[in-house]
């Protein structure tokens, strides 16, 4: 029997909007550490986008919080099907027109667990009203969640989202890709729902050695790495950006570039051979690299 189409596949991650209690703090360091650069300011809401002029970032004030996290879907979809498909599902969709740089339509909806989504299809560039500085990241990687169930999660997203597993460490944490990069959202074990790191991607070890050094000229201690992890075998340093929040910054991200196949391209550091999603139990995991700082408790061992 021929398992149901997903409602709304995900594609591209795009932007992450988060709430801030100092928006113009929160911007000092993404301009000048991460390397983003300011498209403009709507109203209280400051619009951030990377290098290749594309929407990465959307701070509001608030209490510090992911408010919501955006993906591409594809031209092809119908966006009022979608959203009615979506309100069939309980999903509690809403479209909205023109709300954000570059983007000329967008379909919010919330998931079971109350984290907004937001769906867009098609962009405009938007390139930054200033010199990009700072480490200038090539774009937003991934999202992780906290979640009391990541089972019912991956299943929610893998058959209403379209997203595939990638790997699992043991049953308490899910990687899972929406294209062919190993993950572009994960789930965490957790007593709530909330943010539990995001990453932005550089562009090579090269980018990551500065970076290490660009994160200690602004007195920000690097938690956990460098590391080359097990899964998704990405080379990766963790920091907290002012709010609080865990930043990762990684390069050398396992892709599938074939699901029929359904191996990560190979590469020398690869554990097994071919690399295929799984589970991974016990420690160590990673290549090589120190394990986290206490100061990093999302990944506490």
């Amino acid at each position: 029997m021929t398992a149901p189409a997903p409602i709304a596949r995900f594609t591209r991650l795009r932007h992450a909007t988060f709430a801030s209690p100092d928006p113009e703090r929160l911007l000092d360091y993404y301009r000048g550490v991460i390397g983003l650069g300011l498209v403009g300011r709507d109203g209280s809401r400051i619009c951030l986008a990377n290098d290749c002029e594309q929407l990465s970032l959307v701070i509001e004030p608030g209490a510090a919080a992911l408010t919501s996290i955006a993906f591409e879907i594809s031209p092809d979809v119908q966006i009022e099907a979608l959203g009615a498909a979506l309100k069939q599902a309980d999903l509690r969709p809403e479209l909205r027109s023109d709300p954000l740089p570059g983007v000329s339509r967008l379909l919010t909806f919330s998931d079971p667990e109350g984290t907004r989504f937001e769906l867009i299809q098609g962009w405009t560039p938007t390139p930054a009203q200033e010199r990009i500085a700072g480490l200038a990241v090539t774009k937003l990687g991934h999202v992780a969640l906290r979640t009391p169930d990541p089972h019912a999660a991956s299943e929610f997203y893998a058959n209403v989202m379209g997203l595939r597993v990638s790997d699992w460490i043991e049953d308490r944490f899910v990687f899972m890709r929406s294209g062919f990069e190993h993950h572009t959202l994960n789930f965490a074990r957790a007593p709530d729902r909330g943010l539990h790191h995001f990453a932005f991607e550089l562009r090579g070890p090269a980018h990551m050695h500065l970076a290490c050094d660009h994160l200690a000229r602004h007195k920000l201690p690097v938690l956990w790495g460098p590391v080359r992890h097990g899964p998704g075998h990405n080379t990766a340093i963790y920091h907290r950006n002012p709010d609080g929040h865990l930043v990762e910054l990684f390069c050398d991200l396992d892709r599938m570039t074939d699901e029929e196949l359904g191996y990560f391209e190979p590469r020398p550091w690869h554990r097994d051979r071919p690399q295929r999603p799984k589970v991974w139990v016990g420690l160590p995991r990673d290549v090589w690299g120190m394990p986290p700082s206490p100061d990093c408790t999302e990944f506490a061992r």
